[in-house]
């Protein structure tokens, strides 16, 4: 009897043992078929082509009810995108906020870029999000380094902050906002750091003066003259020595 058990405990141990292994080691790989692969990038394309040609009709329905504000449209998988000029972005976001077909009640960013080479450098996004009908729509704008956007805090009060930061950051300059300061920089910041011309410096540095008991700011002067690093890692180099 006492055989038995013996044998019944170390079998048991040896079984634990046998799973820890296999839970300590690196996680099994499931197996998928070629066909599976390929029956799972067919539905991918499929849906992509079906939400595809839906937004093409929603496109063109929108063109269809404001065609003197919208240029033009494009489709990228599920995202649809409005260009427009500057002086029509407050009818058409308008349009979009209260339309029953549309009703995108939330502005959920607005972003920016900078296309030096572009006689319109400034690109300008806005993001809009409709939660009834569970979608989303960007309109895009574009304006030149003297032009100015209108505004769209009184449609959406919280396009307040994100035209100041678009500001801050690029110097788009939007008219009729309620207090167009900078929000990430200090005060007496100069330029706009995210415009391909902004040095990767900057033009002045920032330090507390012992003596005048305050932040100073100087001119930037460089220690030393700028380097290219190389991108290989530590261990990089010291497997090309020893080869």
């Amino acid at each position: 009897m006492l055989c038995h058990l013996e044998n019944a405990f170390s079998a048991r141990i040896q079984a634990v043992r046998f799973i820890r292994g296999i839970c300590s080691g690196p996680p099994l790989k499931a197996s998928i078929s070629p066909f599976m692969e390929s029956t799972s990038t067919n539905e991918t394309v499929k849906k992509y082509a079906i939400t595809k040609g839906s937004l093409h009709s929603y496109g063109s329905y929108i063109i269809q009810c404001i065609p003197k504000f919208i240029q033009r449209f494009s489709v990228s998988k599920d995202e649809l995108t409005l260009y427009v000029a500057p002086r029509a972005v407050l009818q058409v976001v308008t349009f979009l906020r209260d339309h029953a077909q549309c009703q995108y009640k939330v502005m959920a960013d607005i972003s920016g870029g900078d296309y030096p080479e572009k006689e319109k450098r400034f690109e300008v996004v806005y993001h809009l999000l409709s939660i009834k009908l569970a979608g989303r729509i960007r309109v895009k704008t574009y304006i030149d380094e003297g032009s100015a956007v209108p505004s769209v805090v009184s449609i959406f009060r919280g396009a307040d902050w994100y035209e100041r930061e678009a500001w801050d950051m690029y110097g788009i300059f939007f008219s009729g906002h309620p207090d167009l300061r900078r929000i990430l920089t200090d005060y007496g910041f100069e330029g706009h750091p995210l415009r391909k011309d902004f040095p990767l410096s900057g033009y002045t540095e920032v330090r507390y003066d012992e003596q005048r008991k305050r932040v100073v700011y100087e001119p930037l002067q460089l220690t030393q003259a700028f380097r290219n690093f190389e991108s290989l890692s530590p261990w990089e180099h010291v497997g090309h020595g020893t080869q």
